[in-house]
C-alpha cells in the first residue's frame, strides 16, 4: 500500500533529522562555546555572546523546521513509491563516478538556489516576512542554522524535493548532501573563524564562504547572500565591500616562504 507505515516513517525521519542537527549544532556549541572558549578568544568574530534565551528560541524553531523537513521527506518517499522519481534509479545505475559527481553537482546547485531565494526574501516585499525569524538572530549561534519561519523552511527543503525530479541523483547522495548542508550551515553561524588566511590576509580558499562572510550578512543584511561559495556574490556585486578586511582581523595567517 502506498500509505503503509507513514506514521512510523515520519517519526523515523524526525529522529534522523533531529539527531543530525543535534550532533552538529550541540556539538559545535559544546566544543567552541564551552570547552575551547578560553583558547579561541582571538578567533571570535564578535565580543558579545548571545543570551541563553536566544539559543533556546533558536533550538525550538529549528525543531519546528525539522518537523517540516521530515514531513517533506515522507512525501518524497510516497512519491517515489508512486513512481514520480524515476531518475533516482537512473542515477544509481551510472556508477560510483556519477555518484560522487552528482553529490558535488547538488551542492553547487543548492548554492545557486539559496543565493537567489535568499536574495529574493530580502528584496521582494511579498516574501520578505518568510525570513524574519532567521534574522532575529542578529548575532548568530550554532543553533541558528535551522531557525526559520515555516515559509523559509519550506523554501529550503523544496530544493531537496525538486532536485531529484530533474537531475539523476541516487538516493544515497541525499544523506551526504544533508550532512554537508548542516555541517557548513552550523559553522557559518558558529561565531568563530577557522578558515586560514594567505599572507595577504585573504581566505586560503577564497571561493568558499567563511563564518565572517555569513556573519556580516546577519549584521548588515543587504550583503553576502550565498551559502557555500562566494561566486554569486562576486559576480553580482553583493559581497560586502569590507569582507576581506574583516576576515583578516580574526583569521590566522599562514607563514610566508621567507618566514
Amino acid at each position: 500500500m502506498l500509505l503503509e507505515g507513514v506514521q512510523h516513517l515520519w517519526l523515523q525521519n524526525v529522529l534522523v533529522d533531529l539527531r543530525r542537527y543535534a550532533v552538529f549544532a550541540i556539538g559545535v556549541w559544546l566544543v567552541l562555546w564551552v570547552l575551547l572558549r578560553p583558547a579561541l578568544g582571538d578567533r571570535k568574530i564578535r565580543p558579545e555572546t548571545p543570551p541563553a534565551r536566544q539559543l533556546l528560541a533558536e533550538f525550538g524553531f529549528s525543531v519546528r523546521s525539522i518537523a517540516l523537513f521530515s514531513t517533506v521527506g515522507v512525501g518524497m518517499t510516497l512519491l517515489d513509491r508512486a513512481g514520480f522519481y524515476p531518475l533516482a534509479s537512473v542515477g544509481a545505475s551510472w556508477g560510483a563516478v556519477w555518484f560522487a559527481f552528482s553529490l558535488v553537482l547538488m551542492i553547487v546547485g543548492q548554492d545557486a538556489y539559496v543565493y537567489w531565494t535568499h536574495r529574493a526574501m530580502h528584496q521582494v516585499r511579498a516574501i520578505r516576512g518568510a525570513h524574519v525569524r532567521h534574522h532575529k538572530s542578529q548575532n548568530p549561534s550554532p543553533f541558528t542554522a535551522y531557525s526559520f519561519d515555516l515559509g523559509e523552511a519550506a523554501l529550503m527543503v523544496g530544493f531537496v524535493a525538486l532536485w531529484p525530479l530533474i537531475v539523476p541523483t541516487p538516493w544515497g547522495v541525499i544523506p551526504l548532501f544533508l550532512a554537508h548542508q548542516i555541517f557548513r550551515n552550523t559553522l557559518l553561524h558558529c561565531g568563530y573563524e577557522f578558515m586560514p588566511a594567505r599572507s595577504d590576509g585573504r581566505p586560503l580558499f577564497d571561493w568558499f564562504t567563511t563564518t565572517v562572510h555569513h556573519d556580516l550578512h546577519h549584521g548588515q543584511a543587504r550583503w553576502n547572500y550565498a551559502p557555500w561559495f562566494t561566486w554569486w556574490d562576486r559576480w553580482l556585486g553583493t559581497e560586502h565591500p569590507d569582507y576581506h578586511a574583516q576576515f583578516a582581523v580574526v583569521a590566522w595567517r599562514l607563514p610566508t616562504a621567507a618566514a
